[in-house]
């Protein structure tokens, strides 16, 4: 046999050989996506808001600490925070999860808006987000474990992620520290793994203190916290004209007194700021921090204000970004049920189409270098820690949005467990490729640290505050 052919029958065996790895990853995932699923509807039963998730939190460790993972409980001073690790060595790659559910979005499994009675919803698909996260770490411990690899899967539980910043604390305590990369997901109602972006935020409840009177009796004697509220407002919704035009800013009055007779002698404003530069974020909040300083003075009230959260914008990295694609087109979109597809059809007439549009689920999205930045996550602050990368897939209906009974909905039936699954073995696959392409690992960190900045110092938007638990008391 010439030497040629001895070179190409020793690559034919070793692309066959991936190429049979990654189908046991796929295949793993497959046999085990009922039981998965499960999980994930368990977790939608439990709707548990943001640093409230004790029975979704003690349901994932459960599970990863019966797949053979050495879980760590209560982490960044969070008691719903956990990290789950198996392997030794490096590298070392991490993968996020979350489940916090959002207050006010009970929905029943119905295409009618029907509401559970419960205090909160999965508007955001965070029950699909760690269970599928969940799922792709154990698959990869697998694969690890079988071939004898080096090198060490991690799972991070993350909570709050809802306003919570559940991670930054996470960073902050150094928890990422020593982590080569990170995969994320997010549920949405297309599949796309393009360079992602996020809006930096930075969120804080603004508290007017005044003094309490008879409001017909003795209107003099009172000073009225809620006028406090509504100045701060006024002057913040004058401000708008004179912020960046693609600045953010939203407000729900969270406390106004109790009855109109009295005058209010406490109330309070939740306010979000918003921009694709934490600097711009910055600037605009400590505006507002002085329209609650003028609103106070001019009512004869007084004002404090608590940081709630804080978070930076998306450092994108196109060397993770092409893998994570790639591997979402060998997977492939969500594919619909008879079934399936008449409940679709049912939700798109909520959302005002004539029909669901079932191409936009089992295709991918074209791959783009940029994104238009829509919201906020903390997974900001991770990616300007180390180098990251993510993808959406469709758990909900095309078009429907985020935060909506429809999400709640589509969240908590086969349509959303199905799109759990396309991102566990999308992730999985990913982490694969990194643990077996070092030269991928070193052109990612290359990219990271040219993007990120050599002055670069991270800075937490929400300063040394310690985590927030009753933010949503």
């Amino acid at each position: 046999m010439s030497k040629l052919l001895i070179v190409l029958c020793i690559i034919n065996f070793s692309f066959s050989f991936a190429q049979e790895t990654k189908q046991g990853l796929l295949l793993e995932i497959d046999g085990k996506k009922d039981s998965y699923g499960e999980i994930a509807q368990q977790i939608w039963d439990y709707a548990e808001m943001g640093y409230q998730e004790e029975k979704s939190t003690a349901l994932l460790q459960k599970t990863l600490k019966a797949a053979g993972f050495t879980v760590k409980a209560g982490v960044a001073g969070i008691p719903t925070a956990f990290v789950a690790e198996y392997g030794s060595g490096g590298p070392v790659i991490g993968i996020l999860g979350e489940y916090d559910a959002l207050p006010g979005l009970s929905q029943q499994r119905l295409a009618e808006k029907k509401s559970e009675g419960k205090a909160a919803g999965h508007g955001c698909g965070h029950h699909l987000f760690g269970t599928a996260s969940m799922a792709a770490a154990i698959a990869v411990k697998n694969w690890l474990k079988s071939n004898n690899r080096e090198g060490r899967v991690r799972f991070y539980g993350c909570p709050a992620e809802e306003g919570g910043s559940g991670k930054v604390y996470m960073v902050r305590a150094g928890l990422f520290n020593d982590v080569d990369a990170v995969l994320h997901w997010h549920p949405g109602s297309s599949n796309s793994a393009s360079a992602g972006a996020a809006l930096a935020n930075k969120s804080a409840k603004f508290r007017f203190y005044g003094v309490s009177a008879h409001a017909a009796g003795f209107p003099e004697k009172g000073r009225s916290a809620l006028d406090g509220v509504e100045a701060m407002n006024m002057m913040v919704n004058m401000m708008r004209e004179h912020i960046p035009e693609d600045a953010r800013i939203h407000y729900v009055i969270t406390d106004g007194g109790k009855a109109p007779n009295v005058v209010p002698d406490f109330a309070e404003v939740y306010y979000y700021a918003r921009h694709t530069h934490r600097d711009v974020v910055i600037d605009i909040f400590d505006r507002i921090v002085k329209a609650s300083e003028g609103a106070a003075m001019g009512t004869g009230t007084t004002v404090d204000y608590e940081m709630i959260g804080g978070t930076h914008e998306l450092l994108p990295n196109l060397s993770l970004q092409k893998v994570m694609y790639d591997n979402l087109v060998e997977v492939g979109g969500v594919a619909y049920t008879d079934e399936e597809t008449k409940f679709a059809n049912k939700i798109a007439l909520t959302l005002g189409y004539e029909k669901a549009d079932i191409t936009a689920v089992n295709s991918v999205e074209p791959y783009k270098t940029e994104s238009e930045a829509r919201g906020s996550t903390d997974v900001g602050d991770v990616s300007f820690t180390l180098p990251t990368a993510g993808l959406r897939v469709a758990t909900w209906v095309s078009g429907t949005p985020s935060h909506s009974w429809q999400a709640v909905a589509c969240g908590g039936t086969s349509i959303g467990n199905k799109g759990m699954v396309v991102a566990a073995k999308t992730i999985a696959l990913t982490a694969v490729d990194i643990f077996e392409d070092k030269e991928l690992l070193e052109k990612a960190k290359e990219e990271f640290n040219k993007r990120r900045g050599d002055d670069f110092k991270y800075i937490p938007l929400l300063g040394d505050r310690n985590p927030a638990l009753d933010y949503r008391n």
